[in-house]
């Protein structure tokens, strides 16, 4: 059942993991797949056609939506209510339905903004929780055929029917790295924002824009570090996977688990991430992170 009135209750929270065997995980990440794919035909109906947008958010922040995101999510829904009806389901616009500890994680178009305005950096984000951490993420980019997979163990890309492996590239030295994050005007001012300036001021380059892609991007060995603050957990548990299975690393900017969202740094290699969280960290925190 899909409710889009807003009225489901509660966040995503940890609980005792659900075992999923080798075999199982295989099953679901193909349905994951398939899900994302068929769900990303939704999106395509609306990208770069004239279409209304809706400001969600509050306090002078503009937080948009669109009839393209509601339409995702509610084919993944369906989707993931047909295949596994048990299961629990979290997403950006339609809120919690709990299930029997698997739940499926959805950000139906990450980076609605770019979206909005026709550019090509924005994903359908889809992860599977188990109750402690994101065992299964897909990024799917229809417009350009992409899709980008991991579990944690492996990861994956294909386009155009073509499918090869993804793995982080080495890069223990900051003056050597790249780094991305959305926008520099995310960060808030005082120790977050001189965190960040402290680390953009080491790297070789600092990209902006780009939202989940530069994750996909980090995974692929293209990109050294991504970082973001201000994400919920439908912003980044499908990219975890997918980042780790590279061979890459994912935490918040105190080292912990980064799964509930929040601050997060993403590296392809560990020496660099352990470089980037000390400068992160640099500056005396006068407006502590608080829990999602």
């Amino acid at each position: 059942m899909i409710v889009d009135n807003g009225l489901m209750a509660g966040r995503l929270q940890y609980s005792a993991p659900v075992p999923v065997s080798a075999a199982e995980r295989d099953a679901l990440l193909a349905f994951a797949r398939l899900a994302a794919r068929n769900a990303g035909q939704q999106a395509l109906r609306w990208f770069r056609t004239p279409m209304q947008v809706d400001d969600k958010g509050g306090e002078g922040v503009f937080d948009p939506v669109t009839e393209a995101d509601r339409a995702c999510e509610r084919a993944l829904r369906a989707a993931i209510g047909a295949a596994w009806p048990e299961h629990g389901l979290y997403g950006e616009e339609f809120g919690h339905q709990p299930g029997n500890g698997l739940t499926w994680v959805i950000d139906p178009i990450d980076g609605t903004r770019g979206f909005a305005a026709g550019m090509l950096h924005w994903g359908l984000l889809l992860a599977l929780f188990d109750g402690q951490r994101p065992i299964i993420g897909v990024l799917r980019q229809p417009f350009v055929d992409e899709t980008f997979w991991g579990d944690g163990e492996r990861a994956g890309y294909e386009r155009a029917g073509r499918q090869r492996p993804l793995a982080v590239r080495t890069c223990p030295d900051l003056g050597s790295a790249t780094l991305a994050t959305t926008s520099p005007d995310r960060f808030e001012p005082g120790a977050e924002a001189a965190g960040f300036g402290a680390l953009a001021a080491q790297v070789r380059m600092t990209r902006y824009g780009g939202d989940c892609y530069h994750f996909a991007m980090l995974a692929m060995g293209h990109l050294d570090l991504a970082v973001e603050s201000g994400l919920n957990a439908y912003d980044i548990q499908a990219l975890i996977p997918l980042i780790e299975g590279a061979g890459g690393r994912v935490t918040a900017w105190d080292g912990g688990d980064a799964a509930m969202g929040g601050r997060v740094l993403a590296s392809g290699d560990s020496a660099l991430h352990a470089k980037a969280l000390e400068l992160l960290n640099s500056a005396p925190d006068s407006n502590p992170e608080k829990p999602c």
